[in-house]
């Protein structure tokens, strides 16, 4: 499957998709030393978001989100890549200042968790396993 979205942060990654259906919260809802997942009420609680292509809808949370992600990156814990359907402030400016390749206006239920998912630019590809 191709895509075509809007760039939020120019970049290209590779790697397996985690998808999640729920908005999250990088602030208090990710543990920025292991980049597991703590919020209960997310439908990937408890998995890992450490060099995988995430996939949501879009992000909840305080400003703090930003930074959050950002302190991921410095802990070598950040996503390879982010996908929204809905690319907010917080995520925008979190996905730019830590480097991480980031596009919205995807329809990310087509997209499954495990899919081998390349972001380039504004370029989404898909490759179900």
């Amino acid at each position: 499957m191709k895509f075509r979205g809007r760039i939020i942060n120019e970049g290209t990654a590779e790697a397996p998709a985690l998808v999640s259906l729920r908005p999250l919260s990088f602030f208090g809802g990710v543990d920025p030393d292991t980049g597991v997942v703590t919020d209960r009420d997310s439908d990937i609680d408890g998995e890992c978001i450490a060099g995988k292509v995430l996939v949501f809808p879009f992000g909840k949370g305080s400003t703090v989100g930003s930074y959050a992600l950002y302190q991921l990156r410095d802990n070598g814990k950040a996503p390879a890549a982010i996908i929204n359907e809905e690319c907010e402030t917080i995520v925008a400016v979190g996905c730019i200042i830590s480097d991480i390749p980031a596009v919205d206006r995807i329809d990310i239920h087509k997209i499954k968790s495990g899919d081998k998912v390349r972001v380039e630019g504004e370029r989404v590809l898909v490759n179900r396993p």
